[in-house]
């Protein structure tokens, strides 16, 4: 794992799971606030209770590893990351179909869209973020991860992966079977098929 890490990343295991924290709150943050401004009401767009959206973390160091080689190409790497990240969003739907018989994102009422789960809007924006996260974000969230000691980034890390497991075998029991679905997850009700 650690040479995979070092192969793909250029950083050890420390680190990538530092950069795995940091985009999983960057994402809750902003998807929250942009759902809380859509909603006119504070809105968590997390899974859990937890402030963190690990897919947005496994998709930006998904793109960064695989898009890493077209970084000096803006042109090249938009539209390479408009594709893999819409291709993400729609592999991701697909899991959820499967696992949770919803997709908790609708972008009917949106042009060209592909059964709700993709659209051209969405793309755009991916390609957009793609060319973000290589020209500022990326260097900002490594500065982030080496701002703090090791052994408080060791602690930090072994607090959130606990609290975080705990909190999504939680909410994942919950919407497999049902029970006690909590408020953030009611919308699981409104179920549609891929």
């Amino acid at each position: 794992m650690e040479r995979l890490i070092r192969l793909a990343y250029e950083t050890d295991l420390y680190h990538f799971v530092q950069w795995f924290i940091i985009y999983s709150f960057l994402g809750w943050l902003v998807e929250s606030i942009y759902m809380s401004i859509c909603n006119r009401k504070l809105t968590n767009r997390g899974f859990a209770f937890s402030p963190f959206c690990p897919i947005y973390a496994v998709g930006a160091l998904s793109v960064y590893a695989i898009l890493k080689p077209l970084s000096g190409n803006w042109l090249l790497l938009y539209l390479a990351g408009a594709v893999l990240a819409t291709t993400l969003e729609y592999v991701t739907a697909l899991v959820m179909q499967h696992f949770f018989g919803a997709v908790w994102w609708d972008y009917r009422d949106k042009p060209f869209n592909y059964r709700g789960v993709i659209c051209l809007e969405s793309t755009i924006a991916w390609g957009f973020y793609t060319v973000f996260m290589f020209a500022f974000l990326h260097r900002f969230v490594q500065t982030a991860a080496r701002s703090y000691p090791v052994s408080a980034g060791s602690f930090l890390a072994g607090t959130v992966i606990l609290i975080y497991g705990i909190d999504f075998a939680m909410h994942l029991f919950w919407a497999r079977h049902g029970s006690r679905p909590p408020e953030n997850l009611e919308h699981i009700r409104g179920k549609w098929k891929l």
